[in-house]
């Protein structure tokens, strides 16, 4: 099992930054992805941005520019810096890790989100 745990998260004014932690409760060298996803009320879940274990990053299309993804495996932790906030960037922010198991394949453990609000 993977436990994750999110932290960060708040209210900012449009233009300003946030940074998101996820502190996973095994060594992230070990697992495959970890990343965040977003959801927004009335709205699909969707991802932001990813990293893998040789530390590949993938961004969604809106945040590409603004945000960055990054890991300190030594602190088994994975973060989301947040730059030039827009209102829509509005909604709850969910880390999540990738494991892969030799006996049973891959699986996905979540975090319990944290609110990210931006004010215009």
């Amino acid at each position: 099992q993977v436990q994750l745990v999110e932290s960060g998260g708040g209210l900012v004014q449009a233009g300003g930054s946030l940074r998101l932690s996820c502190a996973a409760s095994v060594g992230i060298f070990s697992i495959k992805t970890m990343g965040w996803y977003r959801q927004a009320p009335g709205k699909q879940r969707e991802l932001v941005a990813a990293i893998s274990s040789g530390g590949s990053t993938n961004y969604a299309d809106s945040v590409k520019g603004r945000v960055t993804i990054s890991r300190d495996n030594a602190k088994n932790t994975v973060y989301l810096q947040m730059n030039s906030l827009k209102p829509e960037d509005t909604a709850v922010y969910y880390c999540y890790a990738e494991r892969y198991y030799s006996s049973s394949g891959t699986k996905l453990f979540w975090g319990q989100g944290t609110q990210v609000t931006v004010s215009s």
